[in-house]
């Protein structure tokens, strides 16, 4: 599976989920024990309306600060329906993942950065479904993809707080199931 296919599977699953978020549901408990679903959320679409910025050239002191605090508003889905439409528009803008982007680790390539973003989306959608009490929406092939590209990785990121350390799961687990586990998520 292609970058560009994965990333926008990832998101319309990510999508589909937050378009069932109820409306007692917005302080519930997520994975993410740091988060409930509407500071997920929040993570979320302030990663989005951070891409087209950061595939445009800016620099991360150029963006600043305007991304941080409340990003939701009165109206969580549409800010995350808005967000999550310009981001995917840069991502498929002519030349878009042959750029460099400027990230808190230094400049990455385009490539590098969508995989990542990708990844984020899946496994947050995943996040999000627990959260809310509904089928997660990673599908098999996205879940094999990423598993492929970001086993090389986990212990790279290690102690960085981007995710806890992999979880063990049984050797007939479904590939989500894997790639979850292997980003610190109990499955269970």
């Amino acid at each position: 599976m292609e970058l560009l296919d994965a990333h926008g599977e990832a998101m319309r699953g990510f999508d589909r989920v937050v378009h069932r978020i109820g409306p007692g549901q917005w302080h519930e408990p997520t994975p993410c024990t740091e988060w409930d679903v509407r500071d997920l959320l929040t993570h979320l679409v302030s990663e989005q309306l951070w891409t087209p910025h950061l595939l445009a050239g800016a620099t991360l002191a150029e963006i600043g600060d305007r991304f941080e605090g409340d990003v939701l508003g009165a109206a969580p889905i549409d800010a995350w329906e808005r967000a999550s439409a310009a981001a995917r528009e840069a991502w498929t803008a002519p030349g878009a993942l042959d750029r460099t982007v400027h990230v808190s680790g230094g400049e990455a390539e385009a490539t590098r950065y969508g995989w990542e973003m990708t990844v984020d989306l899946a496994v947050h959608g995943w996040d999000l479904a627990t959260g809310i009490g509904v089928p997660h929406p990673i599908g098999e092939p996205l879940a094999t993809t990423l598993l492929e590209r970001f086993r090389p990785w986990v212990d790279e990121w290690q102690g960085l707080g981007i995710f806890a350390p992999p979880v063990p799961v049984s050797p007939d687990a479904d590939a989500a199931t894997e790639l979850v586990a292997l980003l610190g998520r109990d499955p269970r």
